[in-house]
């Protein structure tokens, strides 16, 4: 079997993105193949209606579908009766965006309001900072239409304290700014309550724990339950997260203390 390189398609579509952040999800499927695709071979075949299904879903508590990694069993190919087309069982792996808690990612500042910060990495733009996991002190200027970091103050510092201090000693997280944040959580939401319906359902097999890392094994029902809205919930609260440009500016001056202190 012919094996599709993902890991060259992933860098083609993500170049700039730290691979931690994304899972192998090794999920089973039927997919059907049309008969104008008779030609092509099977595994691209396969793989490109599997792209078609899957690419930019979310799979509940698997995380965002990104393309297919490989394809590890393909059973032949079969005729059901009055469709034409060509059904066949697949086993695959497919790459996931699924950032694990506590993760550090990069991201870019995409808008701001009193609630927090949106972020985006490229292909996802549902990554929220609320209020309360910025570096306090912190508030949301209305005239800038960002937050900013007050260093000078401390955590009894007012809202409008903080508004009366000059704008040069802010430390603003500005929109278009790459910013450094810790993953708190993140959340699925179903297309809608109660039992899945016929032909959708996913389910996580226990024995991935015992697996390599990094992968989740999936089991399927019969076919797919995609989730309507995946988000993730960051924080910048700490020491070196926020803008990368505040901390880029203090590295010399770290640099130059350490070489001191070896002379």
């Amino acid at each position: 079997m012919v094996v599709v390189d993902g890991t060259k398609i992933l860098a083609r579509h993500v170049p700039r993105l730290r691979l931690a952040m994304f899972n192998l999800a090794i999920l089973k499927d039927t997919v059907a193949v049309h008969p104008a695709d008779f030609a092509t071979p099977q595994e691209q075949a396969i793989t490109a209606e599997l792209n078609k299904k899957y690419a930019n879903r979310v799979l509940h508590d698997v995380g965002l579908c990104i393309c297919v990694f490989d394809l590890t069993e393909a059973g032949e190919g079969k005729v059901r009766y009055g469709d034409g087309f060509l059904w066949y069982k697949v086993i695959f792996r497919m790459v996931v965006f699924r950032p694990f808690q506590t993760e550090v990612l990069l991201a870019k500042v995409m808008s701001s309001d009193h609630n927090g910060i949106r972020l985006s990495v490229e292909f996802f733009d549902d990554i929220y900072v609320p209020a309360h996991y910025l570096p306090v002190p912190n508030a949301f200027d209305p005239n800038e239409r960002a937050h900013f970091w007050y260093a000078s103050g401390d955590a009894n510092t007012t809202t409008h304290e903080l508004l009366d201090t000059p704008i040069s000693e802010r430390m603003w997280i500005d929109k278009g700014e790459i910013v450094r944040v810790r993953v708190e959580s993140d959340e699925f939401y179903d297309d809608e309550p109660g039992p899945v319906k016929m032909n959708e359902g996913v389910q996580v097999v226990k024995e991935a724990q015992t697996r390599a890392p990094f992968t989740i094994f999936v089991g399927v029902l019969d076919c797919f339950s995609f989730a309507l809205f995946d988000s993730l919930q960051a924080s910048m609260a700490e020491q070196g997260l926020g803008p990368t440009a505040w901390w880029a500016a203090a590295q010399p001056e770290e640099e130059e203390d350490a070489v001191m202190e070896d002379g």
